[in-house]
């Protein structure tokens, strides 16, 4: 049994001021009319968010000056400035460092591919989690993080891609919610979140449900939450070991819900969508890399998931001074082979922004 904190509430911080991506079409419409404009100029502020994926009131040029300041200043406040980017890849993936309104900082991640682009976002300041080899969750949990602040680092990215930031103009295709924090302890804002990036333009980025991942260190109760919301988005679970002993302290949620009640919940996510779940498995050596593991894994996931799962084995990314490291890859290719021989999808997840700090658990937000 570990000793380590779990939060599942943020800490008393303030969220920023109310902004476009907040609203919706029928509360924006009805803010801007209380500020004696026209119900169309809603149509207008959002058709340059999130169809020309634009913050900035200045090229909203359409909208007459006097209008422009007034609406940019209740509807358009600043939500995330630029710290710093650092990028690595040959400049195919591109770590950001943001800053809120309150000084809080967070991290996205955008990689660009030969067939996509996809976007690591961060739904919380911090995370509550506690992984033990996770920078994230051993930083602690600060704040929730707004519909909002969710909805720019996609929009953000969205138009960094368009405007040839990462090489040639091209478009984004994918999200995935695997940056800072749990994003099933900040719910009702991610799914908000969900909603406002997949809605078609004016109303939302327009990106496809189905190119959208939402992970979970394994939450019961807001994976069923989940499954009745009607979305097709991909579900990950961050297993990481399937025995609940070696669980409790990797993930110490565990202590909470067992790997038996996550994998049902992830199975009543599965019939419900017909989407295949995500099985995320940090490989770390000596820890979690053993075959027995990975036969126990196998046959798990093949009793409870049956063909909708696919295991993404991640090698380890390291962190200072931390005591974890990735398993050789003789053992990788090993543990690999034992899921596959019991009928289930294996594959390693191609490791992006290892030497930036960007890769799957070193997100720290360090300024």
């Amino acid at each position: 049994m570990t000793s380590l904190p779990l939060v599942f509430s943020a800490p008393k911080r303030g969220l920023p001021p109310k902004h476009l991506a907040d609203y919706t079409e029928q509360e924006l419409k009805d803010a801007v009319a209380e500020l004696g404009e026209k119900p169309f100029r809603a149509s207008q502020l959002r058709n340059h968010y999130y169809g020309r994926l634009t913050a900035d009131p200045q090229q909203m040029t359409d909208i007459p000056a006097g209008s422009r300041d007034k609406l940019a200043e209740k509807l358009l406040p600043p939500l995330l400035s630029t710290v710093k980017h650092l990028a690595c890849d040959d400049g195919w993936t591109r770590k950001t460092l943001w800053k809120a309104h309150d000084g809080t900082l967070i991290e996205s991640v955008l990689m660009r591919y030969p067939d996509r682009a996809t976007v690591c976002i961060s739904s919380q300041a911090g995370c509550g989690m506690a992984c033990p080899f996770c920078a994230t969750g051993q930083g602690g949990l600060q704040r929730n993080l707004s519909t909002a602040e969710i909805v720019d680092q996609v929009r953000s990215a969205a138009a960094a891609m368009r405007d040839g930031d990462l090489g040639e103009p091209g478009r984004l295709s994918n999200v995935v919610f695997m940056g800072m924090g749990e994003p099933l302890a900040n719910y009702k804002r991610v799914i908000d979140a969900v909603r406002k990036i997949t809605d078609p333009a004016p109303n939302g980025i327009g990106l496809s449900q189905r190119n959208i991942t939402v992970s979970t260190v394994g939450l019961v109760p807001a994976i069923r939450k989940l499954t009745e919301e009607d979305l097709s988005v991909t579900l990950a679970v961050s297993l990481h070991t399937p025995d609940d002993e070696l669980r409790d302290t990797l993930v110490p949620v565990n202590t909470r819900w067992k790997v038996a009640e996550v994998l049902e919940a992830a199975r009543g996510y599965a019939d419900k969508t017909g989407r295949r779940v995500s099985i995320e498995y940090a490989l770390i050596r000596d820890i979690n890399d053993h075959g027995w593991r990975a036969d126990l894994l196998g046959k798990l996931l093949r009793k409870h998931l049956g063909q909708f799962v696919h295991v993404n084995l991640i090698p380890l990314n390291p962190t200072p001074g931390s005591k974890w490291d990735a398993s050789p890859k003789p053992v990788e290719r090993e543990f690999v082979r034992r899921v596959q021989a019991q009928g289930v999808a294996c594959t390693v997840r191609d490791t992006r922004g290892q030497e930036i700090a960007a890769a799957c658990g070193q997100l720290a937000a360090e300024g």
